[in-house]
């Protein structure tokens, strides 16, 4: 069992992914000029969606639905963004928002799979699906790219950020430590490709002659 601190910690983590991510649809909605309906169910399924298939596949009661503060708390988030002037939100916020989201939710979905008493590596998966399914439902609706089908660094991201906390509550340390570290690192990658427009390369296929 987590103590008190951790449980706080980890629980935290799992409010600033939600909030950030709500505020990723929200602001995708506005961008498309979107009525507030839509942009409350924008805020709302990038806000539980990675959550919701992690607690589906895990065996767990989904989140939001044991919780009736959640679904406000992404409506309200829409609301704010859909009254304010655009001008409070500039370009990249989208994307800031996105990764910090990512980064946040996917040491807070590994951590919940290893409570759940999943393995370490498919909790390791758990905190990837966490952190990138909510913003692929995001831009599926909003009928753009999905950052995953690019070579983009994102599902990278994620896989860091979990992969870490997961490694380094191996090696002992504490659920505070491993849980910053890991979300502050894949942040800071997700961070580096926004800014750098860092990338994988992508396959190209054998060269026939």
């Amino acid at each position: 069992m987590l103590g008190l601190d951790n449980a706080l910690l980890i629980r935290l983590l799992d409010l600033i992914g939600i909030g950030v991510f709500a505020l990723s649809g929200a602001l995708m909605a506005v961008r498309l000029r979107q009525t507030l309906v839509t942009a409350s169910f924008f805020a709302l399924v990038t806000g539980v969606g990675g959550g919701s298939v992690r607690d589906l596949l895990i065996g767990a009661p989904v989140f939001w639905v044991q919780d009736g503060a959640i679904a406000a708390v992404c409506i309200a988030i829409a609301l704010i963004v859909w009254v304010t002037p655009e001008r409070w939100w500039p370009g990249q916020l989208l994307e800031w928002a996105d990764a910090v989201g990512l980064a946040a939710y996917a040491v807070f979905g590994a951590a919940k799979a290893l409570a759940w008493g999943v393995p370490p590596f498919p909790a390791l998966m758990m905190g990837v699906i966490t952190g990138c399914v909510g913003g692929t439902i995001r831009d599926i609706l909003a009928g753009v790219p999905s950052i995953i089908m690019r070579p983009e660094v994102y599902v990278t991201a994620a896989a860091l950020a979990s992969g870490l906390f997961l490694f380094l509550q191996w090696l002992g340390a504490g659920t505070p430590v491993a849980a910053v570290t890991g979300a502050v690192a894949g942040f800071i990658l997700r961070g580096a490709a926004i800014h750098w427009s860092l990338a994988l390369p992508a396959y190209r296929g054998p060269q026939g002659g």
